[in-house]
């Protein structure tokens, strides 16, 4: 949807812009100049009415000239600065809930132009850690956003007892990703158990992760083949996985994700509404029943 309406915005800002560029060097010279010269064929000159009559903007033209500015600029902030996108799943809880908007920025991997999403302008790279938006590898249409554990050359292990070890490239050993202060969870499995909250270190990077002590390691579908449990991360391709470890789709079950299915950053939640409401509530589903403002800010 996101990749629609960005076309859809190129194509209207395009298409107004050519209208406000010919409004600016030919259409209102061409109005000016039948005035001037209607107007030098009347001894006593036109009046206001009929000026303004005859170089007033046809409809079209006058639309185009004022929303032109105005999508222009929201072209420019959702395509090379900043884009907003709403959580749609569990897959990053607890770092990331449902009903979370979250700011995303564009820059911090490379400028692409908004149809081709060709790269114009290389700005940066993921690093260990980094919460990422990018376009599912099996489906581009679709956006997902998860957290980059491997970085290309990385050997990645992740155990039949959900102990991830990365081995960095260059490097000989693999090193077990630190994890501290487990702790019983708010959240809980579909079976009303709380989940394991656990302290994880991604090289700098200190978050919380979500572990489900009942469920088993669901190695049997892990990409390329059942049973698999460690990965060599391709050159230009990264390895990505959820926060909330048992109930996410990611790197493990469908592959490495490359560079240019990069959308950006996940920086910032701008608001964060709940969904919570009794089996008997009149209200839809997707009618906000409150504003978490303690959730808003930055994201680790």
């Amino acid at each position: 949807m996101a990749a629609i309406f960005s076309k859809l915005l190129f194509f209207a800002t395009l298409i107004t812009g050519i209208v406000w560029l010919l409004e600016k060097l030919v259409f209102a010279k061409k109005r000016q100049a039948k005035a001037d010269q209607i107007e030098a064929q009347t001894e006593s000159g036109l009046d206001p009415e009929t000026l303004e009559k005859v170089t007033r903007q046809p409809w079209w033209i006058e639309n185009s000239v004022s929303i032109f500015p105005v999508i222009a600029f929201v072209l420019v902030l959702r395509s090379f600065i900043y884009e907003p996108f709403q959580i749609p799943s569990g897959s990053m809880m607890p770092t990331l809930l449902v009903g979370d908007f979250i700011l995303v920025e564009k820059y911090a991997y490379g400028l692409k132009d908004p149809v081709w999403r060709t790269e114009l302008v290389e700005t940066g790279k993921p690093e260990r850690g980094d919460i990422v938006v990018f376009k599912y590898p099996p489906n581009p249409s679709i956006d997902y956003i998860k957290r980059f554990v491997g970085l290309p050359g990385d050997t990645i292990h992740y155990s039949q007892d959900k102990q991830l070890c990365i081995q960095p490239k260059g490097e000989s050993s693999c090193t077990k990703v630190e994890l501290s202060n487990a702790e019983k969870s708010e959240f809980l499995t579909n079976m009303g158990i709380p989940h394991i909250q656990v302290d994880e270190k991604l090289g700098d990077v200190e978050h919380k992760i979500l572990l489900n002590a009942q469920a088993p390691n669901r190695v049997q579908g892990y990409f390329p083949r059942p049973g698999t449990t460690q990965w060599v991360v391709p050159q230009g391709q990264y390895f990505a996985m959820g926060d909330n470890r048992d109930n996410s789709s990611d790197s493990r079950f469908w592959g490495f994700v490359p560079e240019a299915n990069l959308v950006g950053k996940a920086v910032a939640i701008w608001i964060s509404f709940e969904f919570d409401r009794d089996a008997d509530s009149i209200l839809p589903s997707w009618v906000p029943t409150g504003v978490r403002f303690e959730r808003i800010g930055g994201i680790q």
